[in-house]
């Protein structure tokens, strides 16, 4: 389960049931939050990460450890809030007060009068924290595409800011062979990053998927029309052809990123244009050579009935 909501709802909503939405973990990787390029400039003020592995004196497989687990679990429930705060002291605090409610050192009462007097200070400086974070994961991505264009034989598609890196020709060479159109269905294998190296989708380790070109967003749909069957391409997708500026809504893929995906282009199975002549069968299926040199016929019969065999020209 994930837990965390899309910066573009991200707000402290005080009421009679305070809660406050912090930022999706997809944002800010705990592991990955110090050491990453998109926040690397903001290491000199950031807290810390707490050295893993679980306390020393908690003992392996007793009613501590239990206890501790719940707390982990709670914790997780919570989300990484170390986005949001600047120093090791505000996070100090943050646990302080964390602590205080959950234990009862800070009655109802109190609670309540404290989100009466502080809750509207409190959001906008969630807001304006959670915009900055958004911000640079913005110009990070943005900074990315212009690298990207810049790599040997990348180029942009234009009137789309989508970038297209080639890796990977098909077998009839860059260029050649089947491509499909705006109508066509597709079958791709393709892995999906954030600007901070974050996947947020694969099909890498299962089978191709198939997509209609119609139900992507554009940025996959314009690079895929640049491509040919059987070739590998990395996408560069600026956000106005990916999520824009809301995300997706489960806020796995934040506002504002662009979006980067390696895509295989396996088979165009409808619709396509180009590529060499094929003869088919009457199972639709282009006719393939067999082992012993022949053409079998991919269910084509013979005036006699039985399928047809195409003899190569040495045959």
């Amino acid at each position: 389960m994930r837990f965390g909501l899309p910066i573009a709802t991200l707000a402290f909503i005080f009421s009679s049931s305070t809660t406050c939405a912090f930022i999706p973990s997809s944002l800010s990787k705990s592991s990955a939050f110090f050491t990453t390029r998109l926040h690397a400039e903001e290491e000199t003020k950031a807290p810390e990460a707490a050295t893993a592995g679980r306390p020393a004196e908690i003992e392996a497989g007793s009613h501590d450890e239990l206890m501790y687990t719940l707390g982990v679990n709670l914790a997780r429930q919570l989300g990484d809030i170390r986005p949001l705060v600047e120093s090791n002291d505000e996070l100090t605090l943050v646990a302080k007060g964390l602590l205080d409610a959950v234990i009862g050192r800070v009655d109802e009462v109190e609670q309540r009068k404290l989100l009466a007097t502080r809750g509207e200070d409190l959001n906008n400086i969630i807001v304006e924290r959670a915009n900055k974070i958004r911000q640079r994961i913005e110009d990070a991505g943005r900074e990315m595409l212009v690298e990207m264009e810049q790599q040997e034989g990348a180029y942009k598609i234009d009137g789309t800011g989508v970038v297209i890196h080639p890796l990977e020709a098909g077998p009839e060479g860059w260029g050649n062979g089947v491509r499909p159109t705006a109508a066509s269905t597709v079958k791709v294998h393709y892995h999906g990053t954030l600007p901070d190296g974050t996947i947020f989708d694969s099909s890498l380790g299962g089978d191709p998927v198939t997509i209609a070109l119609g139900q992507v967003i554009p940025g996959w749909k314009s690079g895929l029309l640049k491509m040919h069957e059987g070739e590998t391409v990395m996408l560069g997708i600026p956000p106005e052809s990916a999520y824009g500026e809301k995300g997706t809504p489960d806020g796995l893929i934040p506002g504002g990123a662009s979006v980067f995906f390696k895509v295989q282009l396996v088979e165009v199975l409808s619709a396509g244009i180009g590529g060499s002549p094929k003869l088919l069968g009457v199972d639709g299926k282009a006719v393939k050579k067999g082992n012993d040199g022949d053409k079998a016929g991919g269910g084509l019969l013979g005036a006699d009935g039985k399928p047809l065999f195409l003899k190569t020209r040495n045959g």
